[in-house]
């Protein structure tokens, strides 16, 4: 039985919902961001518990397969930015269709239809946070970061940061504004 989870985007998020399901007794196979795989089934009344502590935590279980699949459109493109290894040819047309076994056509649609913006749109959101929680922890330079995140250039991440936030990375960091979106709110 497979359980999928709306908000699920960080491996803290994985524990806190690993310990709902472990404190009410429910053997997991495996749990991934906005999915955990069960050994059998569980009764209505341990899932409405469940579902209620998953509610407490900001959590919400998701029983339509058009959100089942924007959802883990959402946790792929988290996953693969969190991972800071985005190759400068990298296509997200590709490689959401291998890793979701649809056409990239079906993907987008659903994803425009639902989240009322285009999957590079969200992409892009999604890189100049991760750009801005960089720059806040002053990890690397912007030359490190536009390599790990996969821009052609440091002009090019400054141009699309830029278009997202109005400053350039360099006046954010001066700034040190935290003004950082969670990214279960993009």
């Amino acid at each position: 039985m497979k359980i999928y989870i709306k908000n699920m985007v960080c491996n803290r998020c994985i524990l806190a919902v690993s310990k709902i399901f472990e404190d009410e007794g429910v053997n997991v196979v495996d749990i991934n961001l906005g999915e955990v795989k069960l050994k059998s089934k569980i009764s209505e009344e341990i899932l409405r518990n469940i579902e209620k502590k998953l509610m407490e935590l900001g959590f919400s279980r998701i029983k339509d397969p058009a959100q089942q699949l924007i959802e883990k459109i959402k946790n792929l493109v988290i996953s693969k930015i969190s991972s800071l290894d985005i190759a400068e040819n990298f296509v997200l047309s590709q490689f959401l269709s291998s890793n979701l076994h649809k056409d990239y056509s079906i993907i987008s649609k659903a994803f425009s239809q639902t989240e009322n913006s285009t999957l590079e749109q969200f992409f892009i959101l999604q890189k100049i946070e991760k750009v801005k929680e960089i720059l806040l922890y002053n990890e690397f330079t912007l030359t490190e970061i536009s390599a790990k995140l996969g821009y052609k250039s440091v002009q090019h991440l400054s141009a699309q940061f830029r278009n997202s936030t109005g400053l350039s990375p360099t006046e954010f960091k001066k700034l040190k504004i935290n003004n950082r979106k969670a990214v279960d709110l993009l």
